[in-house]
């Protein structure tokens, strides 16, 4: 793994981590624990380290920025599939943590 993947995949890491301890609710928290198993799944013994001292606590930003750098791992070698697969996750965690529209889908 290059430098630039292992940036990439530290930093999704490090936003869904924070993202599942910012959820609104247990089963968002959850449903971010299993995306993040996943992204680990993915590169098997090659996941960098968590760091998610500083980060800001405004899960709009968080899940904007993981969004992104999960978009970033297609460019170093991830399956395009596995990646849309990623996202559907945070989509599903993110909806899991807004009451209002879990309400809805009923």
């Amino acid at each position: 793994m290059l430098l630039a993947h292992a940036v990439t995949l530290a930093e999704a890491r490090s936003y869904i981590a924070a993202l599942a301890d910012e959820a609104a609710t247990f089963d968002a928290s959850v449903e971010y624990e299993h995306a993040l198993l996943y992204l680990d799944l993915i590169h098997g013994q090659d996941v960098p380290a968590l760091d998610t001292h500083g980060l800001t606590d405004d899960r709009t930003i968080l899940h904007a920025i993981a969004v992104s750098a999960v978009k970033e791992l297609v460019g170093h070698g991830v399956d395009t599939l596995q990646v849309e697969l990623l996202l559907d996750m945070l989509d599903v965690a993110r909806d899991r943590g807004n009451p209002s529209s879990a309400s809805s889908r009923f």
